[in-house]
């Protein structure tokens, strides 16, 4: 695993890891959160690498009803990631 300095980076690595994170079973979820962090891999700031890290921690349930705007997200770290996603989607009203 990384630490948390390379973490913090935005390495090769965490791209990449982050990459596989997005993989969670669901074609939907997985194509939403890639194609996010496809957008967003070489020109994001570390701290919202960071806190995409930590929505990836998240049950797929969670994510998928933020996504879909069913729930509200919990974290004001994730509310400018998932509104984007939302957007790029065509899901934001």
């Amino acid at each position: 695993m990384e630490t948390d300095a390379a973490a913090s980076t935005g390495t090769p690595a965490l791209i990449k890891r982050l990459r596989w994170r997005c993989r969670r079973g669901t074609r939907e979820l997985d194509a939403l959160l890639g194609d996010w962090l496809n957008r967003h891999s070489s020109d994001s700031d570390p701290t919202v690498l960071q806190a995409f890290d930590i929505l990836l921690n998240q049950q797929d349930p969670d994510v998928w009803n933020w996504l879909m705007g069913h729930a509200a997200v919990p974290s004001a770290d994730w509310q400018a990631i998932v509104a984007e996603i939302r957007e790029h989607a065509g899901l934001a009203p």
